[in-house]
């Protein structure tokens, strides 16, 4: 294998690597442990928001940091070694969470927030490291092997995990309940192992002289408040941050709720578990044959076309009330996804000074995980609003179960906006 093969695949093997957090942990089981096991006794809109906020207060911790670490990472070339920091960090936190206890919502909170912090604050890491990883003209392929390597190797433990909780007794384990918390463990093991293959194969560039991370950190300080400057400078960069703020917003918070709000309105668990499987195995060929259409066609139309696909499922979503259309949702979304996520990733990239990637990307990241503090905030808050302003001063058990289905509905419906407000942006932006 060549030298820049060996990068290629170093790099994205992180993606194999940490997106079994994002896959068995995010979107699977931790809303469905949440609900049932750890905040067990509280409404369904009340369990949302909860879940809900501590996403939020998830992402406000990444957004904080996120140019700030990625000033420091340009300064000695230290992108590497804080994607290895960040990494292991969300390692330690996911294995925690093996050891919380039924009612403990607050502990699965702490953790579960950590662990977000750990994932998201890798990704910064490794997405700057993409402009030294391949070259403008396979920057967009590279991005789509990284996701689609994401959605197989999240998918294969996902599937493990689901056969896990399904048939405990294969694993010698008791119930159902106890897969699920071995399950956050097999991803702790999964993340820390494959982000070996990175740590060996992938050569940082390096950009200057090393200097001690204490004097990176000053700098990135300093650099804080020039980077928002050199951005201001950039028009379509700073019109592409905006766009993409409100439309990956939209994606996050469907990923991080969608099983939560399929449990509020009366969905089986292994209905959902499935449907995020299919998800998983439609977004893996999907990620990387959408960066072509990408390719082929225009960047920016296909990533405006993932968009009102994703417009089209959300208004969908509030109406449905079987499996078999949750399903097909499921479907629907996996086609799109990766691409969305990829081709902005690479669009990005374009738009951006290559000798300030580590820079810009950190505020990329940031504008990407601040948005998810929007997103999530919404869902709990119009959660909430909607069953306080329905519910009757004296009410039956039917209207409690009526009430709670209409919140819930109209809260993913509200993502709407953020859709729509992403691709009216995005379609303004001309290329210098």
């Amino acid at each position: 294998m060549t030298s820049e093969k060996r990068n290629i695949w170093g790099w994205a093997f992180y993606d194999w690597a940490n997106s079994a957090f994002a896959t068995t942990v995010m979107a699977g089981f931790f809303p469905v442990f949440f609900k049932q096991y750890w905040s067990i006794g509280a409404d369904v809109n009340t369990s949302t928001a909860m879940l809900a906020y501590a996403n939020s207060a998830a992402s406000l911790i990444v957004a904080l940091m996120g140019p700030i670490l990625g000033a420091a990472a340009d300064s000695g070339s230290r992108r590497k070694r804080l994607l290895v920091f960040f990494a292991y960090l969300g390692v330690l936190m996911t294995a925690c969470l093996f050891l919380v206890d039924k009612g403990q919502w607050g502990w699965a909170a702490f953790f579960y927030c950590m662990g977000i912090v750990g994932f998201s604050g890798s990704n910064i890491f490794y997405d700057s490291l993409l402009p030294g990883v391949a070259g403008p003209d396979k920057v967009d392929r590279v991005s789509g092997l990284g996701f689609g390597l994401g959605y197989l190797g999240g998918g294969l433990l996902f599937l493990i995990n689901v056969i896990m909780t399904q048939q405990p007794e294969l694993f010698g384990l008791a119930n159902a309940g106890e897969a699920v918390r071995w399950s956050f463990l097999s991803v702790a093991l999964w993340w820390g192992l494959f982000t070996l293959v990175t740590i060996i194969w992938v050569d940082e560039q390096k950009n200057g002289e090393a200097v001690t991370l204490g004097h990176a950190l000053r700098q990135g300080f300093r650099q804080f408040s020039i980077t928002f400057a050199h951005i201001r400078e950039y028009k379509p960069v700073l019109m592409f941050l905006l766009a993409y703020w409100l439309y990956i917003d939209g994606v996050d918070t469907i990923v991080r709720m969608a099983v939560d709000y399929g449990l509020s309105i009366g969905f089986k668990d292994s209905d959902l578990i499935l449907a995020l499987l299919i998800t998983q195995f439609v977004a893996f060929p999907s990620a990387i044959l959408y960066t072509r259409l990408g390719e082929r066609w225009d960047v920016k139309k296909a990533i405006q076309l993932a968009i009102v696909v994703y417009i089209g499922v959300t208004l969908w979503a509030t109406q449905m009330d079987s499996a078999i259309e949750f399903y097909t949702l499921a479907v629907v979304i996996g086609l799109v996804q990766g691409g969305i996520q990829a081709l902005s990733r690479s669009y990005y990239s374009r738009l951006i000074p290559a000798d300030r990637a580590g820079e810009f990307y950190g505020f990329y990241n940031m504008i990407g995980k601040f948005a998810a503090i929007i997103g999530p905030l919404l869902i709990g808050t119009i959660a909430i609003a909607v069953r306080h302003a329905l519910m009757p001063a004296d009410p039956t058990a039917e209207q409690i179960v009526e009430v709670g289905l209409s919140a819930s509905r109209w809260s993913i419906g509200s993502v709407v906006v953020l859709f729509v407000a992403g691709g009216g942006l995005l379609w303004t932006i001309k290329e210098e």
